[in-house]
């Protein structure tokens, strides 16, 4: 399924106009932009495709190790899913909230069901939605989060609320 991931990657990287993209420049157009994906399973395409050698990591940034401008993508192409999903993790995709909640957790040393529960009591008292709140709770624990803005705000503006 290599020839697979290589239209994916052709087509994220013709369409970012780079010739290098970071690991969350692949991921979240796949999950958030697109739809293609959930925020996990995009996130497995990208280990799937650095395991097999697609893309090379070159100072931080990943680099596809083909010619991408070779490969064909068809009209109307869509990845499917089953294809880079990781055996050795199975669990329930990921939303932003989840994947927020990870970098807080991360940064800042905080059991994940505590950071879980601060986002949750947040949302109640002031009364936001969940994507919002994490990332209220991620700035005010100094966890640059900014990369999540754009998509955020285009969740919000396509109406994926609730």
């Amino acid at each position: 399924m290599d020839s697979e991931a290589k239209i994916v990657l052709a087509f994220l990287f013709n369409r970012s106009g780079k010739t290098s993209l970071s690991e969350a420049e692949l991921y979240l157009p796949l999950s958030m932009e697109l739809g293609w994906f959930s925020t996990k399973e995009a996130q497995q395409f990208v280990r799937y495709v650095i395991k097999r050698e697609l893309v090379v990591r070159k100072e931080g940034m990943l680099t596809p190790n083909f010619p991408v401008d070779t490969v064909k993508i068809p009209i109307g192409f869509t990845p499917s899913k089953k294809t880079f999903n990781d055996t050795s993790d199975t669990g329930k995709g990921k939303n932003c909230v989840e994947e927020i909640i990870t970098l807080i957790s991360e940064y800042t040393t905080q059991d994940k069901t505590r950071v879980a529960e601060e986002i949750k009591k947040e949302e109640r008292e002031k009364n936001l939605f969940a994507e919002v709140t994490a990332l209220l709770v991620a700035r005010r624990q100094g966890v640059d989060v900014s990369e999540w803005y754009p998509f955020i705000e285009k969740f919000f503006m396509k109406g994926n609320t609730g």
